[in-house]
């Protein structure tokens, strides 16, 4: 357990580097409540961005694009309407993933 958590660590600063790089601003990260947690959250210009990160290595179980369950959607969504109603915020709001495989990073934009 303890080296999926330390590799789901780096693959979420991997991330946040790799979305600061490309122009989003980070806000926060790792925001749990009882119901769901957010990875990552950054803004693009004036929209809020409401990140996932999955990380696979690229053979197991179809790789790290294919890792997010209906479920676990459902739990991010819940969490980042919480986030947006006990922050007031009023903007357009995303949800985007970034696939950390090994090899590869791939970033989905609007990805559900």
């Amino acid at each position: 357990m303890a080296k999926n958590q330390n590799q789901g660590q780096i693959a979420e600063h991997s991330a946040r580097r790799y979305l600061e790089q490309r122009g989003l601003t980070f806000v926060e990260q790792n925001v749990r409540y009882r119901f769901g947690e957010i990875d990552i959250v950054m803004k693009d210009g004036s929209d809020w961005v409401f990140v996932e990160v999955k990380y696979r290595s690229p053979s197991q179980y179809g790789g790290a694009v294919n890792a997010l369950s209906q479920a676990q959607t459902l739990r991010i969504r819940k969490a980042a309407s919480h986030y947006i109603q006990i922050n007031r915020i009023d903007a357009i709001c995303r949800f985007d993933v970034v696939a950390v495989d090994p090899d590869a990073m791939q970033w989905i934009r609007d990805a559900f």
